[in-house]
């Protein structure tokens, strides 16, 4: 019976690529389904034999343990020169898009806030 290995929800394209990669390179059987059409299900990729399942989760857990420190080391290096994103140049870069989502959050705070304010009158 197929094991769920990797949910492909939020994953990037370069990080779905190395988990085909080294699935191909040790020989697991795999397959993937892919998202559904109203974004509802995201796609994922699993294992086919049962058999197989404690290998590819091994080589998982291995291959996040080196893609997190590799991530988190370029990303302190884009920190360092200033390269990478934060609030600020987000707000530069994109302002309709950063106010938008903005207005949105407070328009959904006051909304929530709504039932106590007209119970507290």
């Amino acid at each position: 019976m197929s094991k769920l290995l990797l949910n492909l929800r939020h994953v990037p394209d370069d990080e779905a690529d190395d988990v085909r990669a080294f699935l191909d390179a040790h020989r697991i059987a795999w397959y993937e389904t892919k998202p559904g059409p109203l974004g509802i299900s995201q796609g994922a990729i699993w294992v086919k034999h049962d058999s197989d399942i404690a290998k590819a989760k091994r080589l998982m857990a291995a291959y996040q343990g080196e893609r997190r420190t590799r991530v988190r080391a370029e990303h302190a290096a884009a920190r360092r020169a200033g390269s990478a994103e934060t609030f600020a140049s987000l707000l530069r870069e994109r302002p309709g898009w950063v106010l938008l989502r903005v207005l949105g959050i407070v328009l959904l705070l006051a909304l929530m806030a709504l039932p106590g304010y007209l119970l507290w009158r």
